[in-house]
C-alpha cells in the first residue's frame, strides 16, 4: 500500500477504470494523478516526477495494450512491481436515456470490447476513439445529444450521465490486466506469488533460435505464461519477443534461465519480477 500522501499516476482524467484501479491498489491515502496518456503516466515515473504508476497492459479480448509495451521496450527505464487482474464492466452513458445514439465515444480498447454489442444496439452509430473513456465521458456530458460514451458507473456519477445499457462488453469474461511500475526493482524477498517479464531480440536469420530459447524454460521448468511479438523497430522483420513466466528473479531456477535468455538474445531487457495480487472488491 502507499503511504500517505505518495503521489501514483493514472491514465486520466477521474473516472477512468485505471483511476478504480489505482484505488484498489493504494487506498484512500494515496495522492491519484490523472495523466493524459499512457505514455504521459510512464514518462512521468521514468523523469522523477512521481514514484509509480499504474497502467493496463493487457485484456483477456483485445490482448496487449501496445502502447504500454512499446513505452517499457523503447523508451523509458521502469520495472513491473505489481499486476492485478480487474473484471471489466462496460456500460453505454448518454445525458438522457431514449435518445436516438448517432456517436459512441471511448477509449479504442473499449470500443473494440464492445463491437459486437454494439453493432446489435446501434448499427448506424459511428464509434470513435478518445484517449481514454473518462475522457469519452467528459465529451458527452458537455457534447450534443445523439452522443454516447462507453464508461464505468463511476464516470456516470462523476459526469452525471444516465445508465442507458449495463454489461455492454461482448462477453462476460472481459477483464483486464493492470501493473505498477517504478524505476527500481521490487525487493525479491517480499512473500507472495511472483511472476517476471523480458523482453528480447533474437537473431532471426538462424534457424531455431527461438526453438533455443524457449528450451531455456523448459529445461528449467519453468512456465511461460505469455508470448508475444512486436516490431522491433529495426527494420522490416525485425522482432521483439515479451515472454512472461511464473516466478521471481528470487529463485535460482528463474536467475538462471534469465542469464541464459540474455545470453542468446542479440537484445534483452529485464521488466522486472512482480507481486500478483487478487482483486478484492
Amino acid at each position: 500500500m502507499a503511504a500517505n500522501g505518495q503521489r501514483v499516476g493514472f491514465l486520466g482524467p477521474p473516472g477512468t477504470y485505471s483511476e478504480e484501479v489505482t484505488k484498489n491498489l493504494f487506498g484512500e491515502s494515496a495522492r491519484l494523478t490523472p495523466f493524459g496518456s499512457i505514455d504521459l503516466a510512464m514518462r512521468a515515473v521514468a523523469g522523477g516526477e512521481i514514484p509509480q504508476c499504474v497502467v493496463p497492459i493487457e485484456n483477456s479480448l483485445e490482448g496487449s495494450v501496445n502502447a504500454t509495451l512499446d513505452t517499457l521496450a523503447h523508451e523509458v527505464e521502469l520495472f513491473i512491481s505489481r499486476e492485478i487482474v480487474m473484471p471489466v464492466r462496460h456500460n453505454l452513458l448518454a445525458r438522457e436515456v431514449g435518445r436516438d445514439i448517432r456517436l459512441v465515444l471511448s477509449h479504442p480498447q473499449a470500443l473494440a470490447q464492445c463491437r459486437r454489442t454494439l453493432s446489435r444496439l446501434y448499427p448506424a452509430a459511428e464509434l470513435r476513439p478518445v484517449d481514454s473513456t473518462a475522457e469519452a465521458a467528459r465529451r458527452v456530458a458537455e457534447g450534443e445529444q445523439g452522443m454516447a460514451a462507453i464508461g464505468s458507473r463511476s464516470a456516470a456519477t462523476l459526469y452525471s450521465l444516465a445508465l442507458v445499457a449495463a454489461d455492454i462488453q461482448d462477453t462476460s469474461s472481459n477483464c483486464t490486466r493492470f501493473v505498477t511500475l517504478q524505476v527500481q526493482p521490487l525487493d525479491s524477498r517480499l512473500p507472495g506469488r511472483w511472476k517476471t517479464s523480458i523482453v528480447c531480440q533474437i537473431d532471426g536469420s538462424r534457424p531455431g533460435s527461438l526453438y533455443h530459447i524457449l528450451a531455456e524454460f523448459a529445461e528449467r521448468e519453468v512456465n511461460l505464461t505469455k508470448i508475444e511479438s512486436r516490431p522491433a523497430r529495426t527494420g522490416l522483420g525485425a522482432y521483439l519477443f515479451f515472454l512472461d513466466m511464473e516466478g521471481g528473479v528470487g529463485e535460482a531456477r528463474i536467475k538462471a534461465v534469465l542469464e541464459a535468455v540474455e545470453r542468446r538474445s542479440l537484445w534483452f531487457k529485464n521488466l522486472g519480477s512482480y507481486l500478483m495480487l487478487d482483486w478484492n472488491r
